[in-house]
């Protein structure tokens, strides 16, 4: 989404769209939709694609015939032509253009049909997340704060514009009263709602729901139009006039898809009354755009964000099946982006055909940065644009017209659409993902393969994460390849889980910062608040963790039931199609256990009846060592990046049980300059590792080639040592804090994840690092210990103060009873100088430092000795992840955790790797 403004709101709003570019120093691709004698991208592309070869049946629609227009098509086309185009000749090219436009292949589609071939999703009303695992943590996260958000503040400003009464206050943030974009989180809100009660069957939630429902039913009435929106209807006018508004087909798409699953989703048959008066009325604006003007005026117009208005309405269209519906749609089909796709896709595909082509490629001289598509009578058509035609672009405004674009294959069948999908996805994957699988620097495409240069604060935004992971789902129901599969598992670990901060309800961010040293806290946006912030990444957001339960099981259908399992999610399947209800456990992760453990037991509801199992085998794992057992009966090897099959007669005693290795790996950030071929991302399975760190990011791999010789696992049993000592001040609670390299006294964070929670943690542990024993469960009073602090492995606190990874006798200290005679308290005695202790002061306040004091200078320090040299050995602040490692590093070594796991501590996710 194009950045908005802040708060309070900027008065001159209508330039916000620019000002995004502006203010990354970034100039935006200018996507035109210029449409001259039928020559836009796509329509070449399409032409050239049903001159080609034909194609296997399975790539000629979901029929396996060819489809073709038809007189009622036509016609509703027809409707649109130019009041000013009279003569016969215009008509019939106006005609022309809409059968280009939709192409030959993809006639009067049957609706519901052309997805028969595609695996099915499994609805979320039979999808059960595990109570107490990650996941269902996250779910339930979200569904406090769907529960915390009032029906009266969310419809404040539907109700103020058509003139009824708007009890209490409006929302802030994005979807305050002065901002040209709010009502779109009410939109994302009826999604995430509709999706979360089918989740979760929550009676509050769907009663809260319901009443948005009614109340944005009355606002619809009062206007009398069909129009629904909570800004005025003027805003089209700018659009259709092509001057500067905030995106509000945007947010019409986000109302339009929220009251369709309202609708779908949640059975709500008068949201679909209402998103059809909607469809009608904008149906009839973008005719008299047309009309009155020209198409290419209407081309123009979306050049301003539309979202997914494609999508949603070819998905309309498969409910109505009224070809109005599907028209609209294809209108809202972006052909100057899609175009550009399209000529790029249709080469590869036709380089695929065969040697011939290629042969015939060698005998064509054309500047390298100029691009080519050939026909089957060897007619060039050149086509200048840069060798990677994404770079430029906005990129969360084209990612939904993309996934428009695969509705628009599942309804139609024309390749043509499917291709574009795939093209993209492979595009984005090879040349402008990060590790976490997000995409995006400043919400542009940069250049491709130049990653390392953008890695900022600015990077992936939480939106294009949540519409590729659409993007890939989609395509890997069509194809059931694993690579989309493992896609999805990548940016759901790293890219969505990120974004939530804990269990705070309510508080996710925009941005995943990827840049070395620094924190999801502190960037441009930082962590929204509950009530202020509404971005478009919020929106997202609470979709996001409305649906985990969605892309875990897909179904087949033919004779024998079959079940896709892709995502190794703890959680129960209802499997009403076979009569049976699958249940999946994992064992948590750790860094100690080298192998990722899955449990699917299976309950029959009748007599035993015959299904398949189909169950992903990543392609992170490894063959030796990965196993499957059926009942105990082991299955034979495994084959990383496959599917592994079982089709039986299922019973309730039937256990599969699967083993995949987990390993440590880099990998190299998307950047083909050599100087940037040492920037890798550090990998534990599809769990990406950051290292806790405020600046440096120079780690060091010595001369091996394996990654565990220099990055080992933290044992368990240092959580056990861990400890953070306090004291009191003024009434305030203050920790011992080993921050910037000094210990000094801070006060003591109110909550959890933070950074000021790190550096007051502390490993002690005995000298002796093989003898590991759990020193927290008493006060370590009479021990001797090394200091170590938390986000500092390897480096301890030193008698004079300062850190050193040398650990001698001068970095000993001892554990005595409190000097304040207090049971609770301890003092921390210097090993190398006994009677000498770690003292601060009394009535200090933060930053206080930390200094050396003994009992023969008592009087040096006012005779408050006893009282300053006593500390409070309490729960540790932090503990290590279960899945942590230790990464060596030139100046020091850093502490690896997943990148989801952490909340405002500063970290870096690309290390910068020495050999």
């Amino acid at each position: 989404m194009a950045r908005g403004p802040g708060v309070p709101v900027a008065a001159a709003l209508g330039a916000v769209v620019i000002l995004a570019a502006a203010w990354h120093g970034a100039e935006g691709k200018s996507c035109t939709n210029a449409f001259p004698g039928l020559t836009s991208h796509t329509e070449r592309a399409a032409a050239q694609l049903r001159s080609a070869p034909r194609a296997p049946v399975s790539e000629r629609g979901h029929h396996g015939h060819e489809q073709h227009l038809t007189h009622t098509d036509e016609s509703t086309w027809m409707s649109l032509m130019p009041r000013r185009a009279l003569r016969r000749e215009e008509a019939f090219d106006w005609l022309m253009l809409y059968r280009k436009l939709r192409g030959a292949t993809a006639g009067a589609p049957r609706p519901g049909v052309a997805a028969g071939e595609f695996l099915s999703e499994a609805s979320l009303h039979d999808v059960r997340l595990e109570p107490g695992s990650l996941y269902w943590q996250a779910q339930q996260t979200n569904l406090e704060y769907l529960l915390l958000l009032d029906v009266d503040r969310l419809v404040w400003s539907f109700r103020k514009q058509v003139g009824l009464t708007a009890p209490g206050t409006p929302y802030g943030g994005w979807e305050g009263p002065d901002v040209q974009l709010r009502g779109h989180f009410v939109g994302h809100y009826l999604s995430a709602t509709a999706k979360m009660w089918a989740s979760t069957h929550n009676d509050t939630l769907s009663a809260k729901m319901s009443s948005v429902v009614d109340a944005l039913y009355d606002c619809q009435k009062k206007m009398g139009t069909g129009y629904l929106s909570a800004f005025p209807s003027e805003f089209f006018d700018w659009v259709e006039a092509i001057k500067p508004v905030w995106a509000p087909y945007y947010t019409i798409h986000k109302i339009m898809q929220g009251l369709l699953d309202q609708y779908t989703v949640a059975g709500n048959s008068k949201a679909l009354d209402m998103v059809v008066k909607m469809a009608n009325y904008f149906s009839d604006r973008v005719m008299n755009v047309i009309q009155k003007y020209s198409i290419e005026r209407h081309w123009e117009s979306l050049n301003e964000e539309t979202g997914g208005m494609n999508d949603v309405l070819y998905q309309l269209y498969t409910i109505t099946n009224d070809l109005k519906h599907l028209t609209l749609a294809h209108l809202f089909d972006k052909p100057c982006f899609l175009g550009l796709l399209a000529v790029q896709c249709i080469l590869l595909w036709k380089l695929n055909l065969g040697s011939w082509y290629k042969t015939q490629l060698t005998k064509i001289t054309v500047p390298l940065e100029g691009f080519f598509c050939l026909t089957d009578s060897l007619v060039y058509v050149y086509v200048s644009f840069q060798a990677d035609s994404i770079s430029g672009f906005h990129s969360n405004t084209h990612i939904p017209v993309v996934i428009g674009a695969q509705m628009r294959y599942e309804v139609t069948g024309d390749p043509l659409y499917k291709q574009i999908s795939t093209f993209f996805m492979d595009t984005i994957n090879s040349s402008h993902s990060y590790a976490t699988g997000g995409t995006s620097a400043g919400e542009f495409w940069t250049d491709p393969k130049h990653l390392a240069e953008t890695l900022s604060t600015e990077n992936e935004e939480s939106c294009t994460t949540y519409n590729m992971l659409k993007i890939s789902r989609n395509l890997f129901r069509w194809t059931k390849e694993i690579a989309y599969a493992d896609y999805y598992e990548r940016a759901l670990i790293n890219g969505v889980l990120s974004i939530q901060r804990g269990t705070d309800p309510g508080v996710m961010i925009y941005m995943l910062p990827q840049a070395p040293g620094h924190s999801k806290a502190v960037s441009y946006h930082g962590w929204g608040t509950k009530y202020d912030s509404f971005w478009c990444c919020y929106g997202t957001g609470i979709e996001s963790f409305s649906k985990l339960g969605d892309s875990i099981y897909f179904e087949e259908k033919g004779d024998t039931p079959a079940l896709n399992i892709i995502q190794y999610i703890p959680s129960t399947f209802n499997w009403k199609a076979a009569g049976l209800t699958v249940s999946q456990q994992i064992k948590t992760p750790s860094s100690s256990d080298l192998y990722l453990q899955i449990s699917l037991s299976i309950f029959a509801k009748m007599k035993s009846q015959s299904a398949k199992l189909r169950v992903r085998i990543p392609s992170w794992t490894f063959a030796d060592g990965a196993g499957a057992t059926l009942n105990d009966k082991d299955l034979g090897s495994l084959s990383p990046g496959s599917f592994l099959s079982v089709t039986k007669l299922w019973n309730s005693e039937d256990h599969l049980s699967l083993r995949f290795p987990v390993r440590l790996r880099t990998e190299a950030i998307k950047d083909d300059r050599l100087e940037y071929a040492s920037l890798q991302a550090v990998l534990f399975g599809p769990f990406v590792l950051a290292g806790l760190s405020t600046s440096d990011w120079d780690a060091k791999a010595g001369n091996s080639s394996t990654v565990s010789d220099w990055i080992t696992a933290v044992p368990p049993v240092y959580n056990s040592q861990l400890v953070t000592f306090t004291q009191v001040s003024n009434g305030k609670t203050f920790v011992l804090s080993s921050a910037n390299g000094s210990l000094t006294m801070q006060e003591r964070p109110e909550v959890d994840g933070t950074d000021t929670a790190i550096h007051a943690t502390f490993r002690a542990h005995p000298q002796d690092s093989t003898e590991l024993h759990d020193i927290y469960g008493t006060t370590m009073k009479g021990a001797s210990v090394l200091i170590e602090p938390f986000d500092l492995p390897g480096t301890v606190i030193t008698n004079n103060l300062t850190l050193s990874a040398q650990k001698g006798s001068d970095s000993l200290f001892n554990i005595v009873p409190g000097l304040d005679g207090n049971p609770n308290s301890v003092s921390l005695e210097l090993g190398t100088k006994p009677g000498c202790f770690l003292v601060t002061g009394t009535d200090y306040s933060a930053g206080t430092k930390i200094q050396v004091s003994c009992k023969s200078s008592l009087q040096s320090i006012g005779g408050i000795l006893e009282q300053a040299a006593s500390f409070v050995q309490t729960v540790p602040l932090r503990q290590y992840h279960p899945i942590s490692f230790v990464a060596k590093g030139v100046r020091r070594n850093f502490l690896l955790e997943p990148l989801y796991s952490l909340r405002d501590e500063f970290y870096t996710v690309y290390f910068n790797i020495w050999a």
